[in-house]
């Protein structure tokens, strides 16, 4: 580290020292005819403890680590911007809906805020570290303030997700991205469409009035049993499956809904939510207390060096 920072020693008294005048020592300043004395004071040797040296290099690994990680975000999500030509000028429209847009959001929050952290505490610098700090506590803040508001606004927050999912189906085909969330969404929580099966309708192409093969049906991840004899992929299992009674297409594919199976799986994975909330929002605070300790010794070992030089 630099030199911002001391060691402070005790002088024990065995090895302070003589500081009486000596003629025979050549270290003692002679006195002058006027009576003044010439010294030359040592510049202190000024160095971080190793506790300093501990928090300094942690803190710029892990912004080190976490700015790779955000590089690789931003990356991911311009590839998926790029190779579905989502800039294209009939496309960029609805590029507000595009997940990509997601990430690369998250990629550049990610990667501008560690930078700040891991270059500050390698330069020491206290600007930096200062802005980084402010800017943890700000999103440590939106955090606690958004979990507060998503247990007090539930209504809100199903009629947001009910929204979204329904602009998902209706750009099915359209974004591939879409719909493998989509198809991920129905195959793992076994169920189809928003509400119910019915909601598929909104889709221009498994709309009851569309004239393709598709009219009237439902994608094959909505099917119980979308493998033909446990090993093809049938993709025409849910062709007119809007047609049948409930009775009828409860043996063909699921008919419960999406926004419901999401509701049950976060009510039987709240203790795990509620870990991972607490282990994220403990590192932030974590972060905050490394950046807070070493400014503070920075600026402490600063003002002691300008104090003696």
């Amino acid at each position: 580290m630099r030199r911002f920072l001391s060691t402070r020693t005790f002088a024990f008294p065995w090895f302070r020292a003589d500081g009486t005048p000596s003629e025979s020592s050549p270290l003692i300043p002679k006195v002058s005819g006027n009576g003044s004395a010439y010294t030359k004071q040592a510049r202190p040797c000024v160095r971080y403890s190793l506790t300093d040296h501990f928090l300094k290099y942690v803190l710029f690994l892990s912004n080190l680590m976490f700015t790779i990680l955000g590089l690789v975000v931003l990356g991911l999500g311009m590839w998926g911007l790029i190779s579905k030509e989502s800039f294209a000028q009939e496309k960029i429209s609805s590029i507000g809906t595009d997940p990509m847009l997601v990430l690369v959001s998250l990629g550049v929050v990610l990667t501008a805020l560690c930078l700040l952290g891991s270059v500050g505490a390698l330069r020491e610098n206290c600007v930096l570290l200062k802005v980084f700090s402010a800017v943890v506590l700000v999103l440590l803040g939106a955090q606690v303030l958004v979990a507060i508001l998503s247990y007090t606004t539930q209504d809100q927050i199903r009629g947001y997700l009910r929204s979204g999912m329904l602009t998902a189906m209706a750009r099915y085909q359209d974004d591939l991205d879409l719909r493998f969330i989509v198809d991920e969404i129905q195959t793992n929580l076994q169920c189809c469409g928003a509400d119910d099966y019915r909601d598929w309708e909104i889709n221009i192409y498994y709309n009851c009035s569309a004239p393709g093969v598709l009219a009237c049906g439902v994608p094959a991840t909505c099917c119980v049993d979308p493998l033909e004899n446990g090993t093809v992929w049938n993709s025409q299992c849910g062709v007119g499956a809007q047609k049948l009674d409930e009775f009828t297409a409860q043996t063909v594919i699921f008919l419960g809904g999406c926004l419901g199976g999401i509701s049950r799986w976060i009510e039987q994975h709240q203790g795990l939510i509620g870990t991972i909330g607490i282990v994220v929002l403990g590192v932030q605070i974590l972060t905050l207390f490394i950046t807070t300790r070493l400014l503070e010794s920075i600026q402490w070992h600063k003002a002691l060096y300008n104090t003696v030089k």
